[in-house]
């Protein structure tokens, strides 16, 4: 690939707009991307940034505007124009195929030797493209064993094997440990030394402020302000992302727990491959506290919760709720008596994606009053209830009509906990409930999850955001490979503590 002079406009988007019926996606988008510069995306659940990442790609073409590429305009009719054109996307959600080996999911569809596939030089050429931009990685390994962020490195390679000359990555940090993220930022620190820009689209701010030279703000379909990244503080740029005075710190008054609600004891449990992912967990969650549960992603912490709220089967152990048995009670049953579950995965296990909004918010409890009488649904009961909590849970866009389907995955978590945290539970179990929401949003999030526990319901906290843990958390118990390795007082504990115990070193003292 070809130096690139530092400082020239590589990538211009002017005045651009994206319409959808009764949408206005993106509304006069302005940007620039100069070479050699990490450019940051920042913005609300529905600011537009997906919709701008998919006209620069090809995934979408643009209602008027334009898009230049080194000066030139160019107009794409499908990712493989954009890509001849050296655009490259790493989706945040990989497209990767398991069982193929990194040089054969890298090379596919311009596979060297053509119809017969030369797989020798396939290996040569990842390998040199692996050594040029220190993407360190076995082109001979399979995906399927390989971990998320070496994952994300075939997809690094993928875009540059094509040629990229710009590289955008969707919310990279997403699925990545904070090792595995910090490795990131040096592969982002190379490419930018060889003058390749990145845009960078992400909700995390200090990870903005580490990683990028200028970051511009998108609300409501439109670019707000760019600005340079060493002169912004997380302050400045929530206010700007959302349009008002954001508070970053989660007040949270002391408060003494009380008796217990949730009670777990040597609970083992085996996820849908048969492999045992929780040995002989024991944790208790009392009243006006949240328990929070740390741990790098894998280490049984989304099969202790499905477990709790019945989605997954104890093997052996038992789980009470407000001192009564309910091992063995339905999904169904749990939630009559008082278990809300916002589940990791809002796609599979917390939405109907073909049902609208009213039909989602109402879908636990549908069969009881004010939604049904005798069997038959009431539904201007439903559709105004759902209207009530879409308002104040400022889900976008507005309108109970809408499918599932149709919203942004941060849209789609704000209707689940919605949902769930409306529903007056004992307990609470929430996992990862802030996964791809923008900071506006968590600050809602993070207010309700202490609005419970200030009123003294019991909240489970699950999260791989070791801050949200921290900033949250009464006590804070950590997993390793299935079992709990220690408990510590969340006032008192520090993100080194918690980074060892993660690893599997247990703590001293505490108890769930």
């Amino acid at each position: 690939m070809e130096a690139i002079p530092a400082l020239e406009p590589v990538l211009e988007v002017v005045d651009l707009k994206k319409w959808f019926p009764g949408v206005k996606a993106n509304d006069g988008v302005n940007l620039t991307v100069q070479a050699g510069e990490v450019h940051a995306i920042l913005g609300e659940n529905g600011a537009g940034k997906s919709t701008l990442m998919k006209v620069i790609y090809g995934l979408l073409e643009p209602t008027s505007g334009e898009i230049r590429l080194f000066g030139q305009p160019v107009h794409f009719r499908s990712p493989r124009d954009a890509i001849l054109a050296g655009i490259g996307m790493v989706h945040q959600h990989f497209m990767l195929i398991p069982a193929l080996t990194v040089a054969e999911n890298v090379v596919l569809g311009d596979e060297p030797g053509g119809l017969r596939f030369d797989r020798r030089e396939a290996v040569r050429r990842v390998r040199e493209l692996s050594e040029r931009y220190g993407l360190a990685i076995d082109p001979n390994a399979k995906v399927g064993d390989l971990t998320v962020g070496l994952q994300q490195r075939v997809e690094i390679l993928k875009a540059f094997y094509r040629k990229a000359r710009v590289l955008i990555l969707d919310e990279p940090t997403a699925l990545l440990t904070p090792q595995e993220t910090r490795e990131l930022f040096n592969i982002i620190r190379a490419l930018k030394a060889e003058g390749v820009p990145v845009l960078f689209i992400s909700h995390k701010l200090d990870e903005v402020l580490e990683i990028s030279d200028r970051v511009t703000v998108m609300r409501a379909g439109k670019t707000v302000e760019t600005l340079e990244t060493k002169g912004a503080t997380p302050q400045m740029l929530a206010n700007l992302m959302v349009g008002r005075e954001v508070v970053l710190r989660v007040e949270k008054p002391p408060m003494e727990a009380g008796s217990p609600v949730l009670e777990v004891r040597n609970l083992r449990v085996r996820s849908a491959d048969r492999h045992e992912r929780v040995k002989g967990v024991s944790l208790t969650v009392r009243r006006g506290e949240i328990l929070g549960i740390a741990g790098i992603d894998g280490n049984g912490q989304f099969e202790l919760a499905d477990a709790i709220a019945g989605l997954l089967r104890a093997e052996a152990g038992q789980i009470a709720l407000d001192g009564r048995d309910i091992t063995h009670l339905s999904p169904a049953d749990r939630t009559q008596l008082g278990i809300a579950y916002v589940p990791q995965d809002r796609q599979l296990d917390g939405l109907v994606l073909s049902f609208d909004l009213a039909d989602n918010i109402i879908l636990r409890d549908f069969r009881r009053p004010p939604f049904s009488r005798r069997g038959i649904l009431n539904r201007r009961a439903a559709e105004s209830y759902a209207k009530r909590l879409i308002e104040a849970f400022d889900v976008r866009p507005p309108d109970f009509r809408r499918k599932a389907s149709e919203l942004s995955g941060g849209n789609q978590q704000k209707v689940i906990l919605a949902r769930e945290v409306s529903r007056d539970p004992l307990v609470l179990i929430a996992a990862q409930p802030t996964r791809g929401l923008d900071v506006g949003a968590i600050e809602g999030v993070h207010r309700q999850l202490v609005r419970l526990r200030n009123e003294g319901k019991a909240v489970l906290l699950i999260s791989l955001e070791l801050d949200e843990i921290l900033s949250l958390s009464d006590r804070i118990a950590v997993m390793h490979d299935g079992e709990i390795v220690g408990v510590v007082n969340g006032a008192e504990a520090t993100r080194e503590q918690l980074g060892l115990m993660m690893t599997g070193r247990r703590a001293k003292e505490g108890t769930a």
